[in-house]
């Protein structure tokens, strides 16, 4: 295990550098020199994922409790086998973090004892070829002309490399294409969006009728064909690279939202952490805040009936209830704010996610998105129905 975290650890520099080196283009591409540097980062970042997977797979036998290694055994105490094995993996773990940096002799030999890890090959066969993956095959040749983003989420996805991030999000964006081309597929999300929000105002003591209006309104506007003009123009002036569910709403409206919530403006925190103000009057001058800053906002739309003008609809009443779950005092509906975070993030990360989700072919992956979508609402309603 030693071994093979040092030579991890060697990878990751090697791709590392080698990014750095062949990284061009303007801010929205990500371009390789040449097919021949493609194919050599591709096979990097195939030798690293079945590192990783050989590495959990290890610690699952070495460190688990659940493992064989762990229990008793006839005529001798598990207690102390259980003591000595983990003082010995941890002893190593401390060990290899201190020597990521060590000389080239001490890696030769690491190397040595790698090779003899070729024994465990089968434990990786759950991780899929990558070269069978005909989808994000598609998405590396795309890769060297360039794939727009508005931000990469690389760290946030739990993707190994931006190369990585930016094929998945090639792929998932060709797969919701096929999946909204389904009316039953729209309506569903339709229906789940409306049904979670409107049991998060419900749990916070909201009334939803207003919400409701507001969401009612802005899907019949977006689903009108006359103003897909508007919502191209306000979006792309945003940043938004691709109208698709992905670019739109879980990155441009939800992962940014999580962002603001996490780093909330001093004035806020200091109307919610004055211990002399009731909490009703923090909660109301938080909404006013909310209220305040939206009403801005309004003033400078290019369309005053745009998409824009809608989403500024929906968030005041969702804001406000967000806004004051994260960071109130109501420790109920913090845990069920911080859930559906968690929920949206981890519906996103199992998207971007090669275990998870299958890159073979656009049929395989847009099944995995509705799979895992349906998984994560039936989650957070779950969440949103316990009650005290």
């Amino acid at each position: 295990m030693e071994a093979l975290e040092t030579s991890i650890n060697y990878w990751e520099d090697a791709l590392a550098a080698f990014s750095v080196n062949a990284r061009g283009g303007g801010a929205g591409t990500l371009a390789l020199t040449s097919p021949e540097e493609a194919e050599f980062c591709r096979e990097i970042q195939d030798l690293l994922q079945n590192a990783y997977l050989l590495q959990e797979r290890c610690e699952l036998l070495f460190l688990d409790q659940r493992s064989v290694l762990f229990r008793s055994e006839s005529g001798g105490g598990e207690g102390s086998g259980r003591a000595r094995l983990l003082s010995h993996t941890h002893t190593v773990s401390d060990h290899t973090r201190k020597e990521h940096h060590s000389s080239a002799e001490s890696f030769a030999s690491a190397e040595d004892q790698v090779a003899d890890l070729r024994d465990f090959d089968d434990l990786a066969d759950s991780l899929p070829e990558i070269e069978s993956l005909e989808l994000y095959q598609m998405a590396l040749k795309q890769l060297e002309t360039g794939i727009p983003y508005r931000t990469l989420r690389t760290e946030v996805l739990q993707c190994n490399t931006d190369s990585e991030f930016l094929c998945k999000l090639h792929c998932l964006r060709v797969a919701l294409r096929s999946v909204f081309r389904e009316a039953a597929s729209w309506a569903w999300f339709v229906d789940a969006g409306r049904q979670v929000l409107t049991d998060l105002l419900l749990f916070a003591d909201k009334e939803p009728k207003e919400f409701l209006i507001a969401y009612e309104e802005m899907v019949t506007w977006t689903t009108d064909a006359a103003n897909w003009p508007i919502i191209e123009s306000e979006l792309t002036s945003k940043g938004v690279k691709v109208l698709t569910f992905y670019d739109v709403v879980l990155d441009f409206i939800l992962l940014d939202a999580f962002e603001d919530l996490a780093s909330p403006p001093a004035s806020v925190l200091a109307v919610v952490r004055n211990r002399w103000l009731s909490d009703g009057f923090k909660e109301t001058a938080l909404t006013t805040a909310v209220w305040s800053v939206i009403k801005a906002k309004r003033r400078y739309l290019q369309y005053p009936d745009g998409f824009m003008a809608h989403f500024y609809s929906i968030s005041e009443h969702l804001l406000p209830v967000l806004v004051w779950g994260f960071l109130g005092p109501r420790e109920r509906l913090r845990d069920v704010c911080e859930s559906f975070q968690s929920e949206i993030v981890g519906f996103i990360s199992d998207l971007f996610s090669f275990q998870k989700s299958r890159y073979t072919n656009v049929e395989d992956l847009a099944a995995d998105i509705m799979q895992h979508a349906r998984t994560r609402a039936v989650n957070i309603t779950d969440k949103l129905s316990e009650r005290i």
